[in-house]
């Protein structure tokens, strides 16, 4: 017997929000995260904006000595993380600390600590490097930081699949609770790759947004003038339960995931093409045991890149046929940017608040309608409209594909 899983707690930092309730609500506001890179100097580069989380000390959450010893991208899962536990009521004791689980997604890891500390290497010789930069570093390095901050001692891994990673990581989340692996898991996605190396290899390859020159309309998914994406940074983390675990300890009941589906383009390393994403979503909702009719709200991936945007329109158009027109969509990474590995997780996550509110967050920056996405991207203002169940796709280079969709909670 499946069990039946539901999310019981969130978290999140994000460009436009330190917590979940800022975050949403200046979603719908229609908040613009993305500004002028302020982590450092970008005189030697020509494209100069990000979605930076904004206002966050990691002095003042885990003191000025700790916090020198994590990566940012720690710093950013953590606080989610405490969010999403603090929200879930979730006690966890010595015995039941084996039965919960942890899988993040984080694509790129403690980027910043790496290129400092190669800095440091060049500058001042090898023998001063920091001696805590290998376990700051790695991708997974966040997983075992929430792990030991929670004591959570059951499965635990890092999901690495470039942008898919914490849609996937949410997925294989909820493969485990559902086949009974662990009750628990603490799952969401976590990134902070805003730095001049990850900025210009990003820049080199074109997949950067030229419209710097105003960060405020640099992200604009499925608008003919869009030419790139804007990266951002941030985390968001999910409690998710077995209903019966849920249910047994009282806890509240956001939403409940019902279907995943995972594939892979094997096509290129880094251009997208129909069939992956297609499939994707198919298996998702065949999971779900629902038909593409049955979604009220798509949260695209929609990155602002030409290629993307296009080739997701077309998928959704091969899964749904005339009824994509019907489809209400939108990609909030015009408001936070690209958070890389984070962004399944961000999404996921404005995905069950748009079914706890019964309101669809807009794509902003949509002015100038493309003849290849003529699809309703809620654009510019957020639209009122019953969810009952909502999906999440999250696509990356290496033809990483992940769809989850999400639904109402009824007994």
């Amino acid at each position: 017997m499946r069990s039946r899983v539901v999310i019981t707690g969130m978290g999140m930092v994000s460009p436009i929000g330190l917590d979940v309730r800022s975050s949403w609500e200046a979603a719908l506001a229609g908040q613009n995260g993305v500004t002028p890179i302020t982590h450092f100097d970008t005189s030697q580069l020509d494209f100069k904006v990000a979605g930076e989380v904004k206002n966050f000390d990691p002095g003042a959450h885990f003191g000025a000595k700790e916090a020198r010893r994590l990566d940012r991208v720690s710093h950013l899962a953590l606080v989610a993380g405490r969010e999403a536990m603090a929200d879930s009521g979730l006690q966890i004791t010595d015995e039941s600390s084996w039965h919960v689980g942890l899988v993040i997604g984080c694509a790129i890891g403690g980027i910043n600590t790496l290129t400092s500390e190669y800095e440091v290497m060049i500058k001042k010789g090898a023998r001063r490097v920091n001696p805590f930069t290998v376990p700051m570093m790695l991708p997974d390095t966040a997983t075992g930081q929430l792990a030991m901050h929670f004591k959570i001692r059951g499965p635990n891994y890092c999901v690495v699949t470039a942008c898919a990673s914490s849609t996937n990581a949410i997925g294989e989340s909820f493969e485990m609770v559902r086949s009974g692996r662990v009750p628990v898991v603490l799952t969401g996605g976590c990134e902070a790759a805003i730095n001049d190396f990850a900025m210009a290899a990003f820049r080199n390859m074109g997949a950067l947004t030229e419209h710097d020159a105003t960060p405020e309309t640099a992200s604009r998914p499925f608008d003919l003038t869009r030419n790139g994406f804007v990266t951002g940074e941030g985390a968001a983390m999910l409690v998710i339960e077995s209903l019966e675990h849920a249910q047994a300890r009282g806890a509240k009941i956001y939403a409940e995931i019902v279907g995943y589906g995972c594939t892979d383009d094997a096509y290129h390393i880094t251009a997208p093409n129909v069939d992956g994403p297609a499939k994707a979503m198919e298996f998702a909702l065949l999971q779900a045991g629902i038909k593409p009719t049955d979604v009220d709200y798509l949260n695209a991936h929609g990155t602002s890149t030409p290629l993307n945007d296009s080739n997701e329109t077309k998928a959704i158009k091969k899964v749904w046929g005339e009824a994509a027109y019907d489809l209400a969509i939108s990609s909030t990474k015009s408001m936070t940017g690209h958070l890389l590995g984070a962004a399944g997780a961000v999404e996921a996550v404005f995905c069950v608040k748009a079914i706890q509110d019964d309101v669809i967050p807009p794509t902003i920056n949509y002015t100038v309608p493309d003849p290849e996405c003529d699809l309703n991207y809620t654009p510019n203002q957020a639209l009122r409209k019953p969810v009952r169940i909502a999906m999440s796709n999250s696509f990356g280079f290496g033809g990483h594909n992940g769809s989850i969709v999400l639904k109402e909670f009824v007994e």
